[in-house]
């Protein structure tokens, strides 16, 4: 037994480095390490041997490799193959903080592979390990904690309902996490995990977000948030990972606009979130902190005609009531001309203030379609139903945001930015000057034409009543009915 601590010693410090794990790997370690782990019985190893086979495995598998393929057992199992994650499952629920550690780490390498990641999550979810591994979230030593983290933080994307689940319900691991968030230790990397693991759960899961805000976690990240736009949070290598979650969680409480409470809408109210994300589009190189940005503005945008308070005009009196030609309508000032009603940035998150369209704008030639896309949304609620469109494009003139989002249509980068263009330019075309300028443009009508041609259904409706409004239509046109 001694020459075997030994060499699994010099194995421990040879794997640390990722060259030499690959080596090792080459040269068949894995099926030797994986029994010394699985045995049990009178054969087994002891507890510390195991935490270094353990170690050993840990720092192979986050070397890089595809485990798909390699086989460690002898009817030609992978790492990845059911009965091995579920094997790895069984000993992370029956072991030592220590080795627990090293396990969930080997579970972090193999879900950090996009081709290896959708294996674990299907024997995960077939051994009904799920609540077990957000447990883990509440465990006392750091660095398991960490590992769980991280391993949660992979599965989301896949098991993003599961794990909200888990994290609603009483045990309070939610809580956990959110006190991890907002520890006030600088930056560390179990806050960008935790952060992003929160960021990737379902947007609208409204259950989650409802929790949240009974714990208060909203408030928390805003002053996170502030804090590090003030500078007073010293930077780390996590800033900008732990700063897009931030932001991305944040951003889910504008899909809880509508909610019956009205809690949402007033924690946006009472903390000036239209302004804060306003703010948040000038983070220039954090591409996902500005589209993140951009697609919550476009939400708290969206309710802006709904919340507008409308003026309340007084009943005529008695002869004005039969001849009308004697009363003049009341003149009333300072009414939103987009929503014809009261409105502010922090009450009704109204983009015409906060200088919000003309950061807006900016972004349209931004290099990420992402950002363009959410900063196209966004613009778009002026244009909307519901509102006065024309006042809409006015404003989207004096702005210079006209011809930006013409050039969005022109470039053609995505389907989904050409679907946002063609609705967006279609609104524009409205207005009989924009109609008259754009209808000497050929590029234009080319593009219109081609997304006539080419765009799914609903778009090539819609490009055919912008060609309409430049009388630009092909004579192939008429098939499809009018859509009001």
């Amino acid at each position: 037994m001694p020459s075997r601590e030994a060499a699994l010693k010099a194995l421990n410090q040879i794997s640390s480095d990722e060259a030499s794990a690959k080596v090792l790997i080459e040269a068949g370690i894995l099926p030797p390490l994986v029994k010394d782990l699985f045995t049990v019985g009178s054969k087994q190893l002891p507890m510390r041997l195991k935490e270094l086979s353990a170690t050993i495995l840990a720092n192979v598998v986050n070397s890089g490799q595809d485990f798909d393929s390699i086989p460690v057992g002898p009817e030609h199992q992978t790492l990845v193959s059911e009965e091995v994650i579920h094997n790895l499952l069984h000993l992370i629920s029956n072991t030592g903080p220590a080795i627990e550690c090293k396990l969930l780490q080997v579970l972090v390498g193999l879900t950090s592979s996009p081709t290896t990641v959708s294996s674990v999550v299907s024997a995960i979810k077939s051994s009904g390990a799920t609540i077990s591994l957000v447990q883990f979230i509440e465990a006392p030593q750091r660095d398991l904690r960490l590992a769980s983290i991280k391993l949660l933080q992979n599965l989301s994307p896949l098991m993003g309902r599961e794990l909200a689940s888990c994290l609603r319900g009483p045990s309070g691991q939610l809580g956990s996490l959110i006190r991890v968030i907002s520890e006030n230790v600088g930056i560390t990397e179990e806050q960008a995990a935790a952060v992003g693991l929160l960021a990737d759960l379902p947007e609208r899961d409204a259950g989650l977000t409802r929790q949240m805000l009974d714990e208060g976690a909203f408030q928390l990240f805003i002053s996170r948030i502030i804090r590090i736009r003030q500078g007073e949070t010293r930077g780390s290598r996590f800033m900008t990972p732990y700063l897009e979650g931030l932001v991305k969680v944040l951003s889910r409480i504008t899909f809880a606009l509508s909610e019956e409470s009205g809690a949402a809408r007033a924690l946006c109210r009472e903390h000036n979130l239209a302004s804060l994300f306003i703010d948040l589009l000038q983070v220039n190189g954090l591409d996902n902190v500005q589209m993140v940005s951009a697609m919550a503005i476009e939400n708290l945008s969206q309710e802006s005609k709904n919340l507008t308070r409308l003026p309340e005009f007084p009943s005529p009196g008695f002869c004005a009531s039969i001849f009308p030609c004697l009363s003049k309508p009341p003149i009333i000032t300072g009414l939103c001309k987009v929503h014809r009603g009261t409105c502010s940035l922090k009450d009704t998150f109204c983009l015409l203030e906060g200088q919000a369209v003309d950061k807006l704008v900016a972004l349209l030639d931004h290099t990420n379609d992402k950002v363009v896309e959410a900063s196209l949304a966004a613009l778009s609620t002026l244009l909307d139903d519901g509102v006065v469109i024309e006042e809409g494009v006015q404003v989207l003139l004096e702005a210079e945001g006209v011809k930006p989002i013409l050039e969005v249509l022109l470039e053609k980068r995505t389907d989904s930015l050409r679907r946002r263009a063609v609705w967006a330019v279609e609104r524009l075309l409205r207005t009989e000057e924009i109609a008259y300028e754009v209808s000497g443009d050929p590029n234009i009508s080319t593009a219109l034409v081609d997304a006539f041609q080419h765009g799914d259904y609903r778009t090539r409706q819609i490009a055919e009543r912008a060609l309409k409004h430049v009388d630009k239509i092909p004579n192939f046109s008429g098939i499809f009915p009018n859509v009001g």
